[in-house]
């Protein structure tokens, strides 16, 4: 078996130590930590790198802390919006959903769109057929309240604001997850999912459903999972432009995800920060914000927690 690794993150953007309570910061990292923990047993176990994404990013949905599932975010409407997308690199083969409400876990929909359609990606009313049609349970509106939530949109709901997870002032905070893993075959994949921006309208979508701009993955090179102003991820189609880099300019992984996020990225005026691994093992936990919520493990000894830069 060769080098197992994999790498997750909970939001990247104005992640200060100086607004962080001892306990909230503690509550962030054993929640990384568990998640962590859940897919790198599924590499120990001889399990599959698609197998392993999937799983830590069920783990950061069910967790509050994080925009993502039970904790998304309100929309306009005082609803909730999520959107996920997974990528199995061994084949290139993908499946994302995005406007879906009441599911516990939209990565496992997404999941689902990958291996039971010949689709990539289902939207709003479509996708929820689907997810009845498979046996999908659909969850009360109780299981995604959060009071926290909830007053960041009553905040601004009569506005025509919107803002990203958690911040104090408009775009500071994102709290997207995801994950990327290297098995023992030397499979890579990738996964995201959020919940969006508080208060969005006009069924905005951003990058994480979107294979290029919010993952990819592909054992040729890498793969990638985003978090970020959704906007210009996709306009830079980020995690497909690490990959390139990779393909056609022959760049480490390290170079890539420098190029994409520190130069590609910024020089449109975008900010955020990105997970990667290659088939070799090797990890990168890239952005050019203040902080972002990471973690990464592999089987040479290498264990990190992180949230500040």
């Amino acid at each position: 078996m060769g080098k197992i690794a994999i790498a997750i993150h909970g939001g990247a953007g104005t992640i200060l130590s100086a607004e962080m309570t001892p306990e909230k910061e503690i509550a962030y990292k054993n929640a990384l930590k568990e998640a962590l923990s859940a897919g790198y047993i599924v590499l120990e176990n001889g399990g599959s790198a698609l197998d392993a994404v999937e799983q830590a990013v069920i783990i950061l949905e069910d967790c509050p802390l994080f925009n993502a599932a039970r904790g998304a975010v309100f929309n306009a409407n005082g609803a909730h919006e999520m959107d996920a997308s997974i990528m199995d690199g061994s084949n290139r083969d993908a499946g994302a959903v995005s406007g879906v409400d009441g599911i516990k876990n939209p990565v496992a929909l997404a999941r689902k769109v990958m291996e039971k359609t010949e689709h990539v990606l289902l939207m709003g009313e479509g996708a929820m057929e689907f997810a009845k049609t498979i046996g999908f349970p659909i969850l009360e509106k109780d299981y995604f309240f959060d009071e926290f939530r909830y007053q960041q949109w009553l905040s601004i709901r009569d506005s025509d604001n919107f803002q990203l997870d958690h911040s104090i002032k408009k775009d500071q905070k994102y709290g997207t997850v995801g994950a990327v893993a290297t098995d023992g075959e030397g499979n890579v994949a990738a996964a995201t999912s959020t919940g969006g921006m508080t208060n969005k309208k006009f069924g905005r979508v951003g990058d994480s459903p979107i294979i290029g701009a919010g993952t990819y993955a592909s054992n040729h090179t890498c793969a990638v999972s985003c978090t970020g102003s959704g906007e210009f991820f996709i306009k830079s189609v980020v995690a497909y432009d690490v990959s390139c880099l990779m393909e056609y300019k022959g760049l480490s992984l390290s170079e890539a995800c420098m190029e994409a996020v520190q130069k590609r990225l910024k020089a449109l005026g975008g900010d955020g920060g990105l997970v990667a691994v290659d088939p070799q093992g090797n990890i990168c936990m890239e952005f050019n914000t203040p902080g972002m919520y990471r973690a990464c493990k592999d089987s040479e000894g290498k264990e990190e927690i992180l949230i500040y830069r």
